[in-house]
């Protein structure tokens, strides 16, 4: 995700979407963020995999499934940005609610950015606003669960980098970095 700026409030954007590529297992996807005068405010290149609703497990992407949205089909499996590793950093614990869990009974994406956002604390996040999100969701975490939500921030010479990891016993379920810049 690139963050040219974020949304004004009561701003009026305009968000789409586009089935770029696929391959065997992985869908590519991009989505865009505009203002009324059409400037990018966001991009997201996104990857799915289709997944097997009974025994949750990756399965292979089916032709008709794909062909209404006429995305090319590719044989390169893309390799997307490394994620870095937390070297030391710090937890704080987060329950997995009955409202944090989605049609597909597992936890809705959007919590994961929320357990990520909301250990960096008022002080940070009112100071400071992202400019580019990597992240990567690796297992599903269930109701009922308790996670811990890793984190660090890296200075750099340019704003500060933090570090992201979603846990449940030693088990990684999510990592991100993201970049901020100061408001």
């Amino acid at each position: 995700m690139t963050i040219t700026r974020l949304p004004k409030v009561g701003e009026t954007i305009s968000i789409t979407t586009q089935a770029m590529e696929y391959n065997k297992f992985f869908c590519y996807r991009n989505f865009w963020i505009h203002d009324e005068e059409g400037t990018e405010l966001v991009k997201i290149e996104s990857v799915f995999v289709l997944m097997d609703f009974v025994n949750r497990k990756m399965s292979s992407v089916n032709e008709e499934i794909i062909a209404p949205f006429e995305s090319e089909k590719i044989k390169k499996i893309k390799r997307q940005e490394k994620i870095e590793k937390i070297e030391s950093g710090m937890m704080l614990p987060y329950r997995v609610r009955f409202y944090d869990i989605d049609s597909n009974q597992h936890v809705n994406n959007a919590m994961y950015f929320n357990w990520i956002i909301d250990v960096l604390g008022y002080d940070f996040l009112t100071t400071h606003v992202p400019e580019k999100v990597l992240i990567r969701f690796d297992k599903e975490v269930e109701y009922g669960n308790e996670i811990e939500s890793h984190y660090e921030q890296v200075e750099m010479e340019h704003g500060v980098k933090t570090r992201h990891e979603i846990r449940m016993q030693e088990q990684l379920y999510c990592e991100a970095n993201i970049t901020w810049k100061n408001k």
